[in-house]
Parts: C-alpha cells; structure tokens; sequence
C-alpha cells in the first residue's frame, strides 16, 4: 500500500461507487475506519502517557462514566478482554483514586464500578479531546453522512451484542 502525504478533502473524494460491495470499495472503507479511529485515539495518546495511563485505562473510565455502578462481569463483556488484563487496569485506576467499587445489593460478590470524582474530571477531559476530533468530522460530513456512518457502524455489531452496545446511550 502506498500511503501518501497529500489527502484530498471529502469535497474533493469521489463518492462511493454504486458497486459499493466491490472489493476496492470495502478496503477503503476498512482502510479509512483503521486510520480514522487510529487517528481519534491518538489524539488522547499523548494525555494518558503523561499520567502513566494506556488506551485500555481509557476504555473502562469510557465506559464506567457511561453506566455507573456497572459490574466487572458487563465490563468485561464490553470491553471483550481478558480476565487478567481488565484486572491490571482496574487495580490502577482504583489504587489512583479514579475509580471506586462496592458490593452489589443483591449479590454481595458482585463489585460495582463507578468514577471518582478524579476519575470523573479525567474522563470528561479526554472525552472533550475526543468530541472535538468527532464534532470536526461529523460538521465536514453532515447530517445525512453521520446518519449513514451510524448505520455502517451498527451494522458491524454482532446481534448478540447490540443490547448491550444500545443499552448505553442512556448513560
């Protein structure tokens, strides 16, 4: 792949060709999903390595400002990771006071997850970092465009995991 330095705008890109499912177009869209979340993440890169924190802290701050109180069992389901690794994460952020547990109300073992108040500030600073980069591209595109990324989007998500995935927009 020859990767150049010069981009053309969205203005300037030719539209999707009406043989949309050919070859050539789903690697451009593959290739410009990689490089566009590629693109997004590294804009808070910087931010997390000053405080010694990965795109993996980031994630479970993300989604635990999302939906307090969720378990680690739902965590872990959404963040599809190992056991081990998402232990690694949440000990940090815990012993940094970002974020705080306690027993569930019906099942004692289970360990609810909420945001700090320190944890709460730093999500929404990251997250402002991360609006700004999705506000740009979304005014560039346009109200029917983001429609239609949101369609390609969902329909990228297994059916078993939809529930899951929609059950966060209320957060």
């Amino acid at each position: 792949m020859t990767v150049t330095s010069s981009s053309p705008s969205s203005a300037q890109m030719s539209p999707a060709s009406p043989l949309f499912l050919r070859e050539d177009e789903i690697r451009r869209g593959i290739e410009m999903l990689y490089f566009g979340y590629s693109a997004l993440t590294r804009s808070i890169d910087e931010g997390l390595a000053a405080i010694g924190l990965g795109r993996a802290h980031h994630r479970a701050l993300y989604f635990i400002s999302r939906q307090p109180d969720l378990t680690v069992k739902d965590l872990l389901r959404l963040l599809a990771i190992t056991k081990q690794s998402l232990g690694r994460v949440l000990n940090d952020l815990i012993e940094r006071g970002y974020i705080e547990t306690r027993p569930g109300a019906s099942d004692r073992r289970q360990k609810l997850l909420r945001l700090s108040e320190a944890g709460a500030a730093l999500e929404a600073e990251l997250f402002r970092a991360l609006r700004e980069k999705m506000a740009a591209a979304y005014a560039q595109a346009g109200q029917g465009s983001v429609t239609g990324f949101w369609r390609v989007l969902e329909g990228l998500i297994p059916d078993q995991d939809r529930s899951m995935v929609f059950g966060l927009r209320g957060g």
